[in-house]
């Protein structure tokens, strides 16, 4: 399709009456048509007034019409074909493969919150049946169930152009719930977004949905991203980015006459600790491993490995090495904009000026203008501890070595450092009882633990959590990806002696919509027959 540089409000081509803004291509920093135009904050209200009007209608949704919309998103993403990667890959850079990786990975989530609302768990159906003749005093029949909170505001983030963007995780979730969705581009691929936006907007359309169950808007996030936060019509907010940026949300967030949640993953660390044991296999093998989730999609994956925990003495001097020889083998890859590349050599010049920092290994820089060369750093574990330099998020392929003599040092520095996404533990057998030491630290600090593997790469199923303590996410309580997200977007109401005639479907004790429900603290499969409720 011809892109048209307008936002998407309700269904309608809208072209905004701000400013203008352009993608650029990281690879050659060339200018990108078509110019995309910005909303005012006045144009920006008939976005969310679209998505309150839509509410009503789109949660209450039956689960087949509801599940068969989001498998609709699925299709029609798959449906334009090329023309949407060789688009995104213009914008940010990234190789093929890896966003078709990326693409089968959003369609994927997408169809699997379709068999979430199909299934029906996430509803949290509870029936305590009423008990009259209960002394002292009899129950009265109570019922819960989880409902939407309401629209949505999701902000599309720099580093995945599908999925966590415009069709995204927290889209997916947010639509699954049944909460109407207000989407705001990233500036840095505006046609990406524009593409997947005409497929959501023909599946609301294709459905019968009100068209403001989904709406794409462009603006500065410093103006209209602020004002989408502050809008009274929006109930929750789903963030991919920075910590300052994230931080500004939910000020903005907790400001309101309502304080509203904001689910915002920002900066992650994510440390590997490499154990003794670990070092009586393949060194190279290892170092290789490390190095490749180091330097992956040009270090801008939000699990890529900041921080590297390596045993002082001989055996870590090998590891050290390995890592050298490794990553001097890698050329620098395009960085997904050249604001970006430009923090990233802000912060590896940080590192390396830092006192007592050596350099592991540098690679060689990249063919493209904003291809820097990926640079792993080296320091001991007491000047880790004591330095904040050492712990700030370098955005890219750079990583810090940290070597250690004991296990006491490990467990002290792990207190030290701030809240992850995720930890992995390169070990064996032996390394066990000095890993049972640091897991319940580790749990305090991550919400990811990792044995034997590397944290990048983050499977979409019902047991995964993306999402760790601050500052890598705004509530810790929570995750960004699998299908527990959808619960970031419902809240309980409980209904106490409510006639048949008045209740939702999802309470009804005749249960036509076939979900598993807890009825007196036992669940009952959906199969089953109802349990007398004393009606």
């Amino acid at each position: 399709m011809t892109l048209t540089g307008h936002s998407l409000i309700a269904g309608q081509s809208v072209p905004g009456e701000g400013k203008t803004t352009f993608a650029y291509n990281p690879a050659t920093n060339e200018q990108l048509q078509p110019a995309y135009t910005l909303l005012t904050e006045d144009q920006l209200r008939a976005a969310t007034s679209a998505a309150a009007e839509a509410f009503a209608s789109f949660s209450s949704l039956d689960p087949e019409t509801h599940a068969a919309f989001l498998d609709a998103i699925a299709d029609n993403i798959e449906a334009i074909g090329e023309d949407l990667i060789a688009r995104a890959g213009q914008e940010t850079g990234l190789p093929q493969a890896r966003l078709q990786g990326e693409r089968a990975r959003t369609t994927g989530q997408l169809r699997l919150f379709a068999d979430v609302v199909r299934q029906g768990d996430f509803r949290g159906v509870r029936i305590d049946p009423a008990l009259p003749d209960r002394a002292p005093m009899p129950r009265a029949d109570i019922r819960q169930r989880q409902i939407p909170l309401g629209p949505v505001a999701v902000f599309g983030a720099s580093n995945f152009p599908f999925a966590f963007s415009t069709a995204g995780g927290d889209t997916a979730s947010a639509l699954a719930a049944g909460c109407p969705v207000v989407f705001k581009a990233h500036n840095a691929h505006p046609g990406t977004s524009e593409l997947v936006g005409h497929a959501i907007t023909k599946a609301v359309k294709d459905a019968g949905l009100h068209p403001g169950v989904f709406s794409l808007i462009y603006g500065p996030g410093s103006s209209i991203g602020q004002a989408l936060v502050a809008d009274p019509v929006i109930k929750a907010v789903g963030f991919t980015g920075s910590q300052s940026a994230g931080i500004a949300l939910m000020r903005t967030a907790a400001a309101r006459p309502e304080p509203i949640p904001v689910y915002a993953e920002m900066s992650s660390l994510n440390p590997v600790f490499v154990f003794p044991g670990a070092l009586t296999g393949d060194i190279d093998a290892l170092a290789q491993q490390y190095v490749a989730a180091v330097t992956g999609s040009s270090g801008q994956l939000c699990t890529s490995p900041g921080l590297l925990f390596a045993p002082a003495g001989e055996a870590g001097d090998r590891l050290a090495a390995a890592v050298g020889r490794a990553v001097a083998a890698c050329p620098g890859q395009t960085m997904l904009t050249a604001g970006i590349a430009n923090s990233w050599n802000s912060g590896t010049e940080a590192l390396s000026a830092a006192a007592n920092v050596t350099v592991v290994g540098t690679g060689t820089p990249g063919p493209t203008q904003n291809a820097p060369a990926p640079a792993i750093y080296g320091t001991e574990i007491g000047n880790f501890v004591s330095n904040d330099v050492l712990h700030a998020e370098i955005f890219g392929a750079a990583s810090l070595v940290i070597r250690y003599s004991s296990a006491e040092e490990l467990v002290e520095a792990t207190h030290r450092i701030e809240g992850q996404l995720t930890a992995s533990l390169q070990l064996t057998e032996e390394d066990y009882p000095t890993v049972a030491q640091l897991l319940p630290v580790l749990e305090q600090k991550v919400g990811r633990i990792i044995v034997n593997g590397w944290p990048t790469g983050v499977e979409v199923g019902h047991a995964m959590v993306h999402g760790g303590p601050f500052p890598a996410t705004s509530d810790t309580r929570t995750t960004s990806v699998g299908t527990l997200a959808i619960n970031r977007f419902l809240r309980p109401v409980a209904y106490q002696n409510l006639p048949q005639e008045l209740l939702p479907a999802s309470l009804q004790d005749t249960n036509p919509w076939r979900l598993n429900r807890r009825i007196d603290g036992t669940v009952v499969q959906a199969d089953s027959a109802m349990a007398d409720t004393g009606n």
